[in-house]
């Protein structure tokens, strides 16, 4: 996937802006209380200055000891020990309104991917979803607890210096005033060139991150078809890549550092020239004199740091980019069902359904079929023909572009899709495992006590490879349970649906993946699970429908033939092909 190299146009970045400020709203008072804060403590700074000033004045040019400027001393130690307890609070409200926002960002990322559904989420690149949620997220932090408040106090102190300087040294304040607006000049037309470099840098991230992601999840893949060198390099292009963008931003900022801190130190020399000046020709006292010089590095400090943190700002817009274009990314399902099935029928029928992941182009069209009470029906046919997409209809995770899927009477766009998840039972063809132990996975949020788990686990010939293992079925998994062979998680997947004992079962290709061996054990716990419940069967393998009631075949996502095994047979077409080509590769 090529990545977008154009900088974003102003609008844009205006409209991301934006959306960043609009999670100001979700942590204003402590946002708020912590500027507050934190101009007090400009403020104090500003008396610190001061007494400062009058202790060196006594010393210096009154020739005062010790015990004259004592009490100014204690005054000073409290305004240290002060600032730096404001300081701390300062930064720890700061760090919990981040926190705060950050949750909720997070969980308006993951509500939103939720929503999509878990056939979006197969087909995006789990390295960018990642990105975006732990990343992109976490950049945030300085964007709120730096840039924000930089800005609002960069208002402030600036004025509040000016009030103190212009009664001791008006020279000094127009000095102060002239120059000023140049550090935020400079920023902005150095941050302009800045931006642009950045949010390249944040695409390339984001890819780059996705193509390490994807790479360690099929690293045994890449390794069995010998391509796991070819990928390396790959990873090492887009690093090398990404170091360059690294180090073009670095010099962008290291210029702009740069341009700040001249400004700033060129305005304070002539304010102290000025002063210099002044006090050499004895027009101004020396108390008021370095006063307004201690006050003048103190009055460009907010606009420096503004700076410095303006590139917090660059950096979380173009984070804020992918998060945007996720959350944009509109939710195709319906307005979630009120309905309750209370009926006990579990019959399903498709009717005229018809869907496409991609605008013109349809998947499946003018499905049209029926699953009884009790009856089993199989979806046969070459991959990509549109069996596991009927399959996710089923489930409720797509919603059909034609036609209705209706259960028990009811369209199922009525029915509230938790009560309908909890009523039926899927065995996907790649089972997820999580890091647990082999009992909490086959319970997976499940009430059972462990007589239940175990009769779930004997049922799906789990039981025997799972007592071998090292705590037996306290034995803690693997992420993606790693550790076990495909057929063992297949069948500890198994011993979900076992223990769940669903009206409705979905299975799809459950032993597709497969050894012979394992397969028959698999395949003999589903001829037991079948007993007596509908059931929708997705396969390969042809000995797993045999038994079926009606067998549908597929051909480019239209239902081309129908019947049961024996119908299908005499009846020569694709179905009986297919027949024969795998009995003679068997």
């Amino acid at each position: 996937m090529a990545t977008p190299t154009a900088p974003l146009p102003r609008s844009a970045s205006k409209t991301l802006e934006r959306w960043l400020r609009s999670y100001v709203q979700r942590a204003r008072w402590p946002l708020a209380v912590a500027i507050g804060i934190s101009a007090g403590n400009g403020l104090l700074l500003v008396l610190q200055c001061w007494l400062l000033a009058l202790v060196i004045n006594a010393v210096v040019i009154d020739h005062g000891g010790l015990g004259a400027v004592s009490h100014w001393l204690v005054a000073l130690f409290g305004v240290f020990l002060l600032r730096a307890i404001l300081a701390g609070l300062t930064e720890r409200i700061g760090f919990e309104a981040s926190a705060r926002i950050k949750l909720d960002m997070r969980q308006q990322l993951y509500q939103h991917m939720t929503a999509l559904g878990p056939a979006w989420l197969a087909r995006g690149r789990s390295g960018d979803l990642t990105n975006n949620i732990v990343d992109s997220v976490e950049i945030l932090d300085k964007y709120y607890t730096g840039y924000l408040p930089s800005m609002a106090l960069a208002g402030f102190l600036p004025l509040a210096i000016l009030v103190f300087v212009f009664p001791n040294y008006w020279v000094g304040g127009l000095i102060m005033v002239i120059t000023a607006p140049l550090i935020p000049f400079f920023m902005v037309l150095v941050g302009k060139g800045a931006e642009r470099i950045n949010q390249r840098q944040w695409r390339e991230l984001a890819r780059m991150s996705a193509l390490f992601f994807d790479a360690i999840e099929g690293l045994t893949t890449l390794k069995l078809f010998g391509a796991s060198r070819a990928e390396a390099a790959m990873i090492a292009r887009v690093s090398d890549q990404y170091r360059q963008e690294t180090m073009a931003v670095l010099r962008v900022a290291f210029l702009s550092s740069l341009v700040l801190e001249f400004f700033a130190t060129v305005s304070v020399a002539m304010v102290a020239v000025y002063i210099g000046f002044n006090l050499y020709y004895h027009e101004m006292a020396f108390l008021s004199g370095f006063f307004v010089l201690l006050l003048a590095p103190e009055f460009y400090r907010p606009l420096r740091m503004m700076g410095t943190h303006y590139h917090a700002r660059m950096e979380a817009i173009g984070a804020a980019e992918r998060m945007v274009a996720l959350l944009d990314v509109p939710v195709t399902a319906t307005k979630p069902g009120k309905v309750t099935l209370v009926r006990p029928s579990m019959a399903v029928s498709f009717a005229d359904v018809g869907f496409g992941y991609d605008a013109g182009h349809s998947v499946i069209e003018d499905i049209n079929f029926t699953i009884s009470t009790g009856q089993s029906v199989a979806l046969v046919g070459p991959s990509g023909v549109g069996k596991t997409t009927i399959g996710k209809l089923l489930l409720g995770f797509l919603t059909a572009d034609a036609g209705r899927i209706m259960v028990g009477g009811l369209d199922l766009r009525d029915i509230n899709l938790v009560e309908w998840h909890e009523r039926i039972a899927w065995l996907p063809q790649r089972p997820t495992l999580f890091q647990a132990s082999v009992r909490d996975n086959i319970r997976l949020g499940m009430e059972a006590d462990d007589a239940a788990v175990l009769a779930a686990a004997r049922a799906a010939h789990a039981e025997e490879f799972i007592s071998r293992l090292p705590h037996g079925f306290d034995t803690v998994l693997g992420d993606r349970g790693q550790g076990l062979s495909g057929g063992e998680i297949q069948r500890i997947a198994l011993a979900r649906v076992f223990l769940k004992n669903a009206e409705l079962l979905i299975l799809d290709e459950a032993s597709a993946h497969l050894d012979p061996e394992t397969a028959a054990l698999v395949n003999q716990s589903v001829e037991r699970l079948m007993r007596d419940r509908t059931v929708l069967i997705i396969a390969h393998r042809l000995e797993a429908v045999r038994h079926a009631d009606l067998i549908l075949v597929l051909e480019e996502g239209r239902i081309i033939e129908r019947g049961t095994h024996d119908q299908l047979m005499a009846l020569r077409g694709a179905y009986a092909a297919t027949t024969a080509l795998y009995q003679g590769a068997v």
